[in-house]
């Protein structure tokens, strides 16, 4: 456990390390792609080593080297690992290989922590198999493991009604230019988080793929245009970037973060206007945003963040120091991350002494003045992080299982202590 001291006056610079997002995907693009290519920027953290491990099982050659990684691409080769391929709670790798085994010959059984075992995979089971994947749960019910019988990718259309994440699309669109045939992919229902299907589609154009998007909801993926190796760097990830300008929100100061894209993809971006619009300003340079908090504007608000699901624990927190009710929406997916995050983020804000209820896609805070407490992190990361940045502000927060933040960021401790 660890317990947050508060800080007296907050002017800070900090660097975030590269986005997990993009990572996840550069790293899954070059171990496809035809010859080597040098990543930089690239996370190391525990998602990505847990990837990179997956990918070395499947016949990928990966070094880490001074400035980078290096990942000697098969050119759509997978090869058969001969064991089960353990992927921890790193739900998007689960989702991402699904994919990437279906180009494989023989059998893969993707597995991972009791945690991986409850989320869902179902939608992305039955796309496969639309796809002409011989692709199933092991036990029957839509969650891993998951058994994939793979003779290489048929292709053609697949349809998808309402899911809970967009990493079915983005699984489908990685793998989709080694398919026999083209394909295409149509939404037909309920889909969260779509930027992140527009960073995959960035990625794959990054490295010689071509996805054609014929509506909002429909994705063409071309023939023949098959990834090429490069040199890439990682834009920093601005979900971890949120944390620091959390900080300066709570604390009425001014912090700058640097390797960040004002104008990325990534969905967290936004976080950035809704904290304008709660009372902060903002500067965004080319390659850095800084953030100068100020008097909280009070009153109800409600925010839809289905767009930026990873933005709820720390708007939450946020919410629990401005006067007024914060209703955050659109969110239902979040009870099938690393932990049911609505549950647990209720369950904790009311330890503070701050009133908060779950709704069925979302949370109601009353905002106040949180008091200290320990808090629960449940092994979620943004948990862990979100609540260490109200003890910045907020004397007596202490935080258990700091160690958690491996997952996304394992430099966190050390950037928050270069605050003060």
């Amino acid at each position: 456990m660890i317990e947050i001291k508060p800080i007296e006056k907050l002017d800070a610079t900090i660097r975030v390390p590269g986005s997990k997002s993009y990572s996840q995907r550069a790293l899954v693009i070059a171990a496809l792609a035809e010859g080597p290519s040098y990543l930089q920027n690239l996370l190391i953290s525990q998602d990505t080593k847990i990837l990179m491990d997956a990918l070395r099982l499947m016949g990928i050659k990966i070094s880490h080297t001074k400035d980078g990684v290096l990942v000697e691409g098969g050119g759509g080769r997978i090869t058969r690992p001969g064991k089960e391929i353990f992927l921890g709670n790193n739900g998007t790798a689960l989702r991402i290989v699904m994919g990437l085994a279906s180009l494989g010959e023989g059998t893969f059984i993707l597995t991972g922590s009791p945690r991986l075992c409850e989320r869902p995979v179902k939608p992305l089971l039955e796309a496969l198999r639309g796809l002409g994947v011989d692709a199933r749960s092991l036990r029957g019910d839509g969650r891993p493991p998951v058994v994939i019988e793979a003779s290489g990718l048929p292709g053609g259309s697949a349809l998808f009604g309402d899911i809970e994440s967009s990493q079915y699309v983005s699984s489908l669109l990685l793998c989709a230019p080694y398919a026999r045939r083209e394909v295409s992919i149509d939404l037909g229902g309920h889909a969260p988080s779509l930027p992140y299907v527009d960073m995959t589609i960035e990625t794959m154009k990054a490295f010689g793929a071509e996805v054609h998007r014929e509506g909002p909801r429909r994705f063409r993926v071309e023939l023949g245009r098959t990834y090429r190796g490069r040199e890439y760097t990682v834009e920093g990830d601005l979900s971890s970037a949120s944390y620091f300008f959390l900080a300066a929100a709570l604390c009425r100061g001014k912090v700058r973060v640097e390797s960040v894209n004002a104008r990325s993809l990534q969905g967290d971006v936004g976080i950035i206007e809704i904290m304008e619009k709660l009372g902060c300003s903002a500067f965004r340079g080319g390659d850095y945003i800084e953030l100068t908090g100020g008097a909280m504007v009070p009153g109800d608000f409600v925010f839809n963040l289905a767009d930026m699901p990873d933005m709820v624990p720390t708007l939450a927190v946020l919410s629990t120091r401005r006067t007024g009710r914060t209703t955050i929406t659109g969110v239902a997916h979040l009870r099938v991350k690393e932990s049911d995050r609505l549950a647990a983020l209720a369950a904790e804000i009311r330890k503070t002494s701050v009133e908060a209820r779950e709704l069925a896609d979302g949370l109601v805070i009353e905002g106040g003045s949180p008091q200290g407490a320990e808090i629960e992190t449940y092994e979620d990361h943004r948990l862990a992080m979100s609540f260490a940045i109200l003890g910045l502000a907020v004397p007596g927060i202490r935080v258990r299982d700091e160690g958690c933040v491996g997952k996304s960021f394992p430099g966190f401790w050390d950037a928050l202590k270069g605050m003060y």
